[in-house]
């Protein structure tokens, strides 16, 4: 696939994202899109971020979360250094 081609594809599946309302449009979705382990990784991150927004230590979230040390550290460097999606996401959810 061309990567001009790739780009259009992901650009469409985030405007597909776009259009789900409710937990239950999600979990239609991602119940046909990704397999529940996918599923289960991307929940295992979220997770982990909230903890470490929250101030938790490395290994307070690897006993938690059983994450490999380097899906933490990514997950880490994300919160630090990626576009901010965690930061606005994840700590908005503190609230509810």
């Amino acid at each position: 696939m061309e990567k001009r081609d790739l780009t259009d594809r992901i650009d469409e599946l985030y405007q597909i994202v776009l259009r789900l309302k409710t937990k239950e449009d999600c979990a239609m979705l991602f119940a046909d899109l990704c397999t529940y382990t996918e599923i289960e990784q991307m929940a295992q991150r979220a997770f982990a971020a909230k903890l470490f927004l929250e101030g938790y230590t490395y290994n307070a979230i690897i006993e938690e979360t059983d994450l490999s040390s380097a899906t933490l550290s990514r997950v880490s460097r994300c919160i630090n250094h990626g576009s901010g999606g965690y930061k606005k996401f994840i700590a908005a959810d503190k609230g509810e």
